[in-house]
């Protein structure tokens, strides 16, 4: 199974299960805790085929591996108890106040991202048959579709209570109790005969506690830091059934009494200061929030802003900060868009940006388009800026609000009111971010000779490797002799896409791989299907011998170098039995990728169908 030797590889490159004290994942990325980041390999990760990005931010070691991510956490999960940290990692100690908050947050909204996802797209199908005039808000099928869209929300306490009970490592069932007893009728019915009721003569003011999130937070808070103190003065065969009944008891008066209106308090302050700046000046909100919010994603903190937003839903029916947000989205797609129409004659660098751009639009994950263009060429990150506040403007001058909690794509757009200024705000964001890529270009190298450069594209790298003697320029010679593809023609979207790099194929004619230039080897992988190397010039290459031999987990397959080993042009790297992988079904042909590719360098490759080992491949112009 291929997410299990996925998982296997990132847990090796976490430092094994030994350096892990927790994990959780969201949409795109899994987010470990580690004892000792020191003790990871970044490097082999990120030259690792299903690995888009490694981000350290907030205590977290995030691997972001797409839309595959739920899958390989299952894997990695099976693998051991991820979820208890046995003791205190370094890293905890040098991360702050607010990034442990910020991921102690995304940690607990996290594992309810897909029912949330799912609920708020059933909410957006509701509105447009209903103003489609498809269905009735009086039929029974609006009825049962509106429960299973309304649920989540309105029991959110319940599920928070478990989710951030195991973030605290207490007991997540009592900690759902907790927030289930908010919804119990007999507490319920006390308000409709009254605002108030009392406890033992402690006056308590009733409220209803559906969708709330801050006082459930804070409940469970208390509720872990109780459960660890009464385990420490009660006998451990009486464990099982006092250590809960105790906490339970004590838990929900201070709930109602305490924590409950000063959670709505707190909720009510940071909602109303958001709401403030956007009041106060959309124009402002709009260039701040639409501008700026993907890099929120970038450091994987955008959940944190989540508790806010459902705040806002809640109690005031609309949240704008989502529709200032839905306007950087909508930027990043027109980035994406841009690059496509832009890079004419590089085959893989379309496909990866009409690829990333179609499953952004459909989902609203960008995440593909962030670490695979935007971080790559930074020369586009100011026209995303510009592009995201040109659409967040709008949204926030016209006070444009998300109804429902929807994930920001085209699917979603009947959940803003008004509909019709969101559309212009994003369709401005998208316009903006194509025309600005489309006029001003995605790579930053100035003086370039456009029209000379272009025309050497098309001809073979020898002529390719004389444009203009003032650049920089690196030959990366055929490591196996065969027939050539394109990148796009091979049986693998993690490569065909363009996701890893720009780069060709070989279907090799030889059993044996040879180093392309001088350099040293950079990445070994346990497998010994494929090697990492990095050149004297700095060029990093991933040479991966055939397609999902990763399965063989070494067999025909002989490595003759080790990490850190200096290479020569035309050394041997790896030996493996052509043959043998083919009679076991598997396609031998070997994508060589350049994994860093600047925003100033071009990839040239050979036009010929067919290389000889040693011959010239592709030329690196800077």
């Amino acid at each position: 199974m291929k997410e299990k030797q996925i998982a296997e590889e990132i847990l090796r490159g976490v430092g094994g299960s030994e350096n892990v004290n927790s994990l959780v994942h969201c949409a795109t990325r899994l987010r470990f805790k580690l004892k000792d980041s020191g003790e990871a390999d970044k490097e082999f990760l990120r030259q690792h085929p299903d690995v888009l990005s490694v981000v350290e931010s907030g205590g977290q070691f995030q691997v972001v591996i797409g839309s595959s991510v739920a899958d390989v956490y299952q894997e990695i999960s099976s693998m051991g108890d991820f979820h208890e940290e046995s003791s205190k990692s370094p890293s905890d100690t040098q991360t702050t106040i607010m990034s442990r908050l910020f991921e102690f947050i995304s940690g607990s909204f996290s594992p309810l991202i897909p029912a949330l996802a799912g609920s708020g797209m059933i909410k957006a199908l509701l509105t447009i048959l209903t103003f489609a005039g498809a269905l009735s808000e009086e039929s029974g099928t609006y009825a049962l579709l509106s429960a299973a869209s309304n649920a989540v929300f309105y029991f959110l306490p319940i599920f928070l209570g478990v989710t951030i009970s195991i973030q605290l490592k207490a007991n997540p069932y009592v900690g759902g109790v907790i927030g289930a007893a908010l919804f119990e009728p007999t507490y319920t019915t006390l308000m409709e005969s009254g605002e108030t009721t009392g406890f033992l003569g402690i006056p308590v003011v009733l409220a209803d506690y559906s969708t709330s999130v801050f006082p459930i937070f804070i409940a469970i808070g208390i509720y872990a830091f109780l459960e660890r103190y009464l385990k420490l003065f009660i006998m451990k065969d009486l464990q099982l059934f006092m250590v809960p009944m105790l906490a339970l008891m004590i838990m929900l008066p201070l709930t109602v009494i305490l924590f409950g209106p000063f959670g709505t308090y707190v909720g009510g302050s940071i909602s109303s200061g958001a709401w403030w700046l956007i009041e106060t000046s959309g124009f402002v909100a709009g260039i701040l929030l639409g501008g700026l919010q993907a890099f929120l994603v970038v450091f994987g903190l955008h959940w944190g802003i989540t508790p806010i937003t459902l705040d806002n839903l809640s109690t005031r029916g609309g949240d704008p900060i989502e529709a200032l947000f839905a306007c950087s989205v909508f930027a990043q797609l027109g980035i994406a868009a841009g690059v496509f129409l832009r890079a004419r004659h590089r085959k893989n660098l379309r496909a990866l940006a009409g690829s990333t751009s179609l499953t952004g639009l459909l989902s609203g994950v960008t995440e593909p388009i962030l670490y695979g263009i935007i971080l790559r060429y930074k020369r586009v990150i100011p026209l995303l800026i510009i592009a995201g506040a040109a659409g967040g403007v709008i949204n926030g001058t016209a006070g444009t609000q998300m109804t429902a909690y929807v994930f920001h794509n085209i699917f979603s757009i009947p959940a803003y009111s008004p509909m019709l200024t969101h559309i212009i705000s994003i369709s401005v964001s998208f316009i903006t971010g194509t025309a600005l890529v489309t006029l001003f270009g995605f790579e930053s190298k100035k003086q370039r000779n456009e029209d000379e450069l272009e025309k050497a594209a098309h001809e073979p790298v020898e002529a390719a490797a004389t444009v203009q003697s003032s650049i920089k320029q690196e030959l990366v010679s055929a490591p196996v002799s065969g027939f050539i593809k394109e990148l796009s023609d091979v049986g693998d979207p993690v490569f065909s896409s363009g996701a890893m790099g720009p780069g060709l194929a070989i279907v090799p004619a030889s059993h044996e791989i040879r180093a392309p230039f001088n350099g040293v080897v950079t990445a070994v992988f346990p497998t010994k299907h494929a090697v990492g190397l990095t050149s004297s010039e700095g060029t990093e290459l991933l040479i991966h011998v055939g397609i999902n031999t990763v399965k063989l987990e070494g067999k025909y397959f002989e490595n003759c170098f080790e990490k850190g080993d200096n290479i020569s042009a035309g050394d041997l790297l790896i030996r493996f039995d052509h043959d043998a992988v083919k009679a076991e079904d598997y396609d031998t042909t070997t994508p060589v990728i350049v994994t860093n590719v600047g925003d100033e360098q071009r990839l040239y490759e050979t036009n010929e169908t067919n290389v000889t080992t040693g011959n010239p491949f592709f030329t690196i112009v800077s």
